[in-house]
């Protein structure tokens, strides 16, 4: 019965603090904290990792610190010490996000939190400023009488995939070290459906170079036997897929299957916001194609524009790749099969230059512990239904680094995204319900997981 009376306490005490979550999130989200100096002046990520430990200082954390990181970025630590024989419990997040991509797209000012139809617009409203006013949230619904030991990072630079918090954890191993570990960068399936993300796709991304000639030439004199650099890029990433759209790399798996939660088409199409009559693509369920099997993305192409181009023939053209890899899949061999069909698969002979820009590694969470097994009942109190599980294929390589650095430790993948929120897309949202109710959850976590 007391439980019963503590998570109503702290349901009335989130209820009341979602005010002050909404100007949290608006003051975050004005701060346009791409973390790459050649779009936005490093200044405004400064000033949101300041606002950042200033919040969290405010919200009952004793020690802070802005630490630089080698890739040149701040990660805020701040934190209050367990008391005798509890445990201390890692709190992740991140304050940098994408850039905007087209602002034209953008239905509200994609640096100004704006409320339209119950959501939260904004650029980073869900990924990941929302999840920094969950942990904020959490944290202030408890009060200062935390009975275990809290300690929050938030990474600077998560989006631009430098790795300098991965580094840092590296180096400053007892800065971080805790005994569950809360990873504030993921969704629930669906609003209103708790979630726990139990698996993560690795990725290798590439960038290939095809040139066939010296220089452009004539089409109209030269056009036919002349290997056009275009032509021979298209035929090579043809390749990467069979006309079913299933992704085909030699001596890469993809067959996999998804033994977890499935995903209705019907809903992923929705959700992905596919065009009408245009079809899905893979011969296996949505869950199988997202969560256990790799997906090669051609994620932009150096060639000539419609509006300019002559009648001349390419003599270079590049693509820049993204292969998402399952779980059981090692980056480097898919690395090396990669490279190994496209150097097959390119035609004519044309001279092929393949960059590996990087790679990160899948990430599987482990089940049955205590952390878990809180967590789990923390987020059915919040929400009043069990929590499932899920798939992600986006990477979070942190994650291997926690587990390398932290054998012990319980890692487990949460947050307030979901699909609906269009996280790196224009028009990114999110709905104040999931701060709300995830905040509770952790706050119900961090209040019953000592014991």
């Amino acid at each position: 019965m007391a439980e019963d009376v503590r998570v109503a306490e702290l349901r009335g005490a989130v209820a009341g603090l979602m005010d002050q979550a909404k100007t949290d999130l608006a003051q975050l989200v004005s701060f346009q904290s791409v973390a790459d100096p050649r779009q936005y002046p490093i200044e405004e990520c400064d000033m949101a990792a300041q606002w950042v430990a200033d919040a969290f200082v405010a919200a009952g954390l004793t020690t802070v610190g802005l630490h630089e990181t080698p890739d040149g970025t701040k990660a805020v630590v701040a934190s209050r010490p367990a008391p005798d024989g509890a445990p201390t419990v890692l709190l992740y997040c991140h304050y940098d996000v994408q850039p905007p991509m087209d602002e034209a797209a953008w239905r509200t000012p994609p640096w100004e939190l704006t409320e339209r139809d119950g959501r939260w617009y904004g650029r980073g409203s869900a990924d990941c400023k929302g999840n920094i006013v969950m942990h904020l949230t959490a944290l202030r619904a408890l009060g200062p009488d935390l009975p275990l030991g809290v300690t929050v990072v938030a990474e600077g630079s998560e989006e631009q995939s430098t790795r300098g918090l991965e580094r840092f954890v590296e180096a400053n191993p007892e800065l971080l070290r805790a005994d569950a570990i809360v990873v504030g960068d993921c969704g629930n399936f669906a609003a209103g459906v708790p979630t726990l993300t139990q698996t993560l796709r690795g990725g290798v991304n590439v960038v290939v170079t095809i040139e066939t000639l010296a220089s452009p030439l004539h089409s109209g004199m030269f056009g036919g036997p002349a290997p056009d650099a275009l032509a021979a890029l298209i035929r090579l990433l043809a390749s990467l897929r069979d006309e079913r759209g299933n992704t085909t790399i030699d001596g890469l798996s993809n067959d996999q299957v998804w033994p977890g939660v499935q995903y209705p088409s019907e809903q992923f199409h929705a959700d992905a916001r596919v065009l009408r009559d245009v079809e899905l693509i893979g011969d296996g369920t949505v869950a199988d194609m997202l969560w256990a099997r790799p997906a090669l993305t051609v994620l932009g192409i150096d060639a000539p524009p419609v509006v300019g181009s002559a009648a001349a023939i390419p003599a270079t053209a590049r693509a820049r790749l993204n292969l998402r890899i399952p779980p059981g899949t090692d980056p480097e061999d898919a690395y090396q099969a990669l490279l190994a069909h496209l150097e097959a698969n390119t035609p004519w002979r044309a001279r092929l230059t393949v960059e590996l820009e990087g790679t990160a590694a899948p990430f599987r969470s482990s089940t049955g512990g205590p952390a878990r097994a809180a967590m789990e009942a923390a987020l059915a109190a919040s929400y009043g239904r069990p929590a499932t599980t899920q798939g992600q294929g986006g990477s979070i390589p942190l994650c291997n680094v926690f587990a390398t650095t932290y054998p012990d430790a319980e890692i487990m993948l949460m947050g307030v995204e979901e699909p609906k929120s269009l996280i790196h897309a224009p028009n990114e949202s999110v709905d104040p319900k999931e701060i709300e109710h995830m905040a509770l959850a952790e706050a119900i976590f961090l209040a019953t997981y000592a014991g």
